[in-house]
């Protein structure tokens, strides 16, 4: 960027700010209107649109006790239905919604459970990872101290707490996890 129009931006929000100042106060005593009524807003706190094009599989019975597991930790931790769309599209990706265990050659590093988490890395025992509760609690303590997450896009937020080597395959799985939570939430 060059300089001059560097500094003509500067200076144009230094006299957006100054003018906001000023009138700000100035405004506050303006007379009130009398007979003001309410308006409604139509503003709504709804999910981000899903990125990406979106995949989708068949859920058998175990991973379907699963989403219903993923959902009751998320209640239990008093946290809303956007932690647990999180939470199930993380796990969408991590296991398909299985309760792996250890997985041989095929394992990544020590990964366990529907999140595919560590022993090593602090996550709990290899028993406690593999308990649905216990790990969708752990996700979910980490995804509260992610300043933002409830507006964040969803694979930014399971991302930071996760820290795959895929950060944005996350993304693949909003609709899928969205529509399971909106068909379990309230059964």
């Amino acid at each position: 960027m060059n300089t001059i129009f560097r500094k003509s931006m500067l200076s144009v929000a230094g006299l957006a700010f100054a003018g906001g100042v000023f009138a700000g106060p100035i405004a506050a005593h303006a007379n009130p209107v009398v007979d003001a009524k309410p308006v409604a807003s139509a503003v709504q706190t709804a999910a981000p649109k899903p990125q990406g094009d979106q995949s989708h599989i068949t859920l058998n019975d175990e991973q379907t006790a699963n989403v219903k597991a993923i959902i009751a930790a998320t209640k239990k931790a008093g946290l809303p239905e956007r932690a647990a769309v999180i939470s199930i599209a993380t796990s969408l990706q991590e296991s398909k919604l299985e309760n792996l265990g250890h997985l041989g050659d095929m394992n990544d590093h020590d990964s366990l459970g529907l999140f595919q988490q560590r022993p090593t890395s602090g996550w709990g025992t290899p028993e406690q990872i593999t308990n649905p509760e216990y790990s969708t609690t752990a996700f979910l303590k980490g995804l509260k101290q992610v300043d933002g997450w409830q507006d964040m896009p969803l694979t930014d937020a399971a991302q930071t707490v996760q820290v795959s080597a895929y950060p944005d395959a996350y993304a693949q799985w909003e609709q899928q996890a969205t529509d399971l939570v909106a068909q379990h939430w309230n059964s």
